[in-house]
């Protein structure tokens, strides 16, 4: 194993109770530059849609932002849904990001939606047919950032020779069949659906196949890490993350929720299939004090063999989430 390994942060902009799109941007401007501050490698922005309670909408935007704000850290998207957008329009967005931030800008792909099935058909009629084109359209989107395509009929300016590097996110066996087989790098999903990870990760080293891009395999596991100074206070914070899940799980659209007293109350007062799939959901979540943190840690990076850790932290409190990004950057100079 790596000593130690990059820590990442991926951020959604999820507005808690009470608050609203301004304040929320105002919280991930200072989350990037406490991030950029203590030396975090990433800070990825999600695309979602038709999501009252999620700011991240327009990831490009959102993306360019951030980058404006902050000087070492390297943003992107964790991920663009390419099915729903055109890989020239793509290519241009980010070109332009990677002429403006030179060496800091990454562009992360994935293949769903980022919403509901109606939602998806408002952002394009054939989403379904375009989405069964994914690994065709990462092909184009590599193209229109070479120097080669410099030839072609359709260009893309200023994209052209920003190589702007490209991860294939996943959290399924279908994206870490294509990251291998394309020589891509790989970034799997685990904080809402971690039961098909390490199969994952094991098969794409096991098939990878070197690029222009990459010599060797490099894998990225995004998980819920939420840190305090003790276990039982990392578990009370945690209750907003599991309040979030069972929200999504019985579609009830609500903003990140103030903590419980109780996990084990809340998750009691389940019915028996929500705590199921909650459960699923929150599998890789690591929840507890740095000296609690540092051995899971530990234990999960080398039973996953990842090159790079991101985290999302779902916490309701501000200030507890910027001391989070702290406890963590510590957890990991431990390990």
């Amino acid at each position: 194993m790596k000593r130690p390994i990059p820590i990442s942060l991926l951020e959604l902009a999820i507005i808690t109770q009470d608050s609203n799109a301004t304040e929320t941007m105002q919280k991930t401007k200072e989350l990037a530059h406490l991030a950029d501050d203590l030396g975090y490698k990433r800070f990825w922005l999600a695309e979602h849609h038709n999501m009252a309670h999620v700011a991240s909408t327009a990831t490009v935007v959102l993306i360019g932002y951030i980058a404006s704000l902050t000087k070492n850290i390297r943003v992107g998207s964790g991920g663009i849904m390419l099915p729903n957008h055109s890989p020239l329009i793509v290519a241009e967005q980010f070109g332009t990001l990677a002429t403006l931030y030179p060496n800091r800008i990454e562009l992360g792909l994935g293949r769903a939606p980022g919403t509901d099935s109606l939602t998806a058909q408002a952002i394009r009629k054939d989403f379904f047919e375009e989405s069964q084109k994914f690994p065709k359209n990462v092909s184009a989107l590599q193209e229109y950032f070479s120097v080669e395509n410099e030839n072609a009929k359709v260009r893309a300016f200023p994209a052209e020779g920003t190589n702007v590097p490209i991860w294939i996110l996943g959290s399924s066996m279908d994206s870490a069949t294509l990251a291998a087989a394309y020589g891509l790098p790989y970034a799997f999903a685990g904080h809402f659906a971690p039961r098909q990870m390490f199969q994952a990760f094991e098969f794409y080293r096991e098939n990878f196949k070197p690029s222009q891009y990459l010599n060797e395999p490099k894998t990225l596991a995004c998980v819920n890490v939420i840190a305090a100074d003790t276990d039982n206070e990392a578990e009370i914070l945690s209750t907003s993350m599991y309040q979030m899940f069972l929200n999504l799980v019985q579609n009830n659209r609500k903003p990140l929720q103030p903590p419980v007293e109780s996990l084990s109350d809340f998750m009691n007062e389940m019915s028996e299939e929500a705590r199921f799939h909650v459960n699923q959901m929150t599998a890789g979540s690591f929840i507890g004090s740095k000296e609690t943190l540092i051995k899971e840690l530990k234990d999960f990076i080398n039973l996953s063999k990842i090159d790079e850790l991101m985290i999302s932290c779902p916490i309701f409190d501000h200030q507890e989430k910027l001391k989070n990004l702290k406890l963590i950057k510590e957890v990991m100079e431990e390990i």
